[in-house]
């Protein structure tokens, strides 16, 4: 069984803080486009940390988790537009920059340290 991650426990409670915000602003604001991306960029990102956990290779698992990196940077888009807009309440914003930037930092880091955990072994290995 493998350890807890951080990354995909930060990333569950981005996934259900970008669910409940996206859902209200659909009721309340009528507004899909930029909430649907959101939606879909923003819970894609514990579907990958999920898959590079339980990656066959290290090389799969850097793959993986730089898709999530990508959906996070993505997600920083579709909040910013939504901040921009007004469709955010004032107290949402600053929790979901919070959460998304956490996960982009740890993304980072868990990749950067892969990637030379990865050089290493080849390195060792010639």
């Amino acid at each position: 069984m493998k350890k807890p991650s951080i990354c995909f426990d930060k990333s569950i409670e981005f996934s259900l803080a970008i669910i409940k915000c996206t859902s209200r602003i659909a009721k309340e604001k009528h507004e899909y486009t930029m909430t649907k991306q959101l939606l879909r960029s923003g819970t894609s990102i514990g579907a990958n940390i999920s898959e590079g956990i339980y990656a066959q290779s290290k090389p799969d698992f850097i793959h993986k988790y730089s898709i999530a990196l990508k959906e996070a940077k993505e997600s920083s888009y579709w909040l910013k537009l939504l901040i921009d807009t007004n469709y955010l309440n004032k107290s949402e914003p600053e929790n979901l920059t919070r959460l998304n930037n956490d996960l982009i930092n740890l993304l980072s880091t868990s990749i950067r340290t892969a990637k030379e955990n990865l050089k290493k072994s080849n390195s060792s290995t010639k």
